[in-house]
């Protein structure tokens, strides 16, 4: 059986060695990246089978870089570890498009299995979060992240990097947008989130695991 072209995505050089060597004798590595954007530019190139991300990573978090990755390459499983084991979070992996979701504490153990899972067309999700995860469901309790005014992908692009410290003219640069853009969405990111200073971004940033930056 051919073995499974994988593309890592996480912002630790030492998290990815380590899942280098896991993956050693079940798949055939392709690449590595350390950003969602980056992540994105390179499957065209690379063409993975299996992608695996972690939520909290800079320039685009792991879930909304599956969003756009879901919609761009169909045909590609995505694969979350990540140390987020709040139900919110695992809810918002699997409606951007997850095959599976592991946490990085039992990743040894299961990352085997869920890749043989994935490659069957099946789902999977660590033992320790599918608990809370469907008693979550079941009481229309949202944990995790707390909710918020929904943002459209571009305000979430754009929060994200104003809540890492980029400046504006770096932040069009890098969503190759005008400045002046870049601003109007600001404004109406704080406008409907109540925000007033950049403190108070990159604090609603962190809560919704948009960023893991301090």
């Amino acid at each position: 059986m051919t073995l499974p072209r994988v593309l890592l995505a996480d912002d630790h050089t030492l998290v990815l060695e380590g899942f280098r060597r896991l993956l050693d004798d079940q798949c055939e590595l392709v690449g590595t990246v350390g950003d969602g954007r980056a992540l994105l530019e390179a499957i065209p190139e690379l063409k993975p089978d299996i992608v695996i991300l972690d939520i909290s990573m800079p320039v685009l978090n792991g879930i909304d870089a599956a969003r756009v990755l879901k919609v761009k390459f169909p045909q590609v499983k995505v694969v979350f570890i990540t140390m987020h084991a709040d139900p919110a979070y695992v809810r918002a992996a699997f409606e951007a498009g997850a095959s599976a979701y592991l946490l990085k504490r039992c990743v040894g153990e299961e990352l085997g299995q869920a890749i043989r899972a994935v490659r069957s067309g099946n789902f999977y999700v660590t033992p320790l979060v599918t608990k809370d995860v469907v008693e979550s469901m079941l009481r229309g309790i949202d944990g995790g992240a707390p909710s918020g005014p929904e943002l459209t992908t571009r305000q979430r692009e754009v929060l994200q990097l104003l809540a890492e410290g980029h400046t504006v003219k770096d932040i069009a640069g890098t969503l190759n947008i005008s400045p002046r853009t870049v601003e109007f969405h600001k404004g109406q990111i704080m406008e409907q989130l109540n925000l007033h200073t950049t403190v108070e971004l990159v604090k609603y940033a962190l809560a919704q695991g948009l960023t893991s930056q301090t």
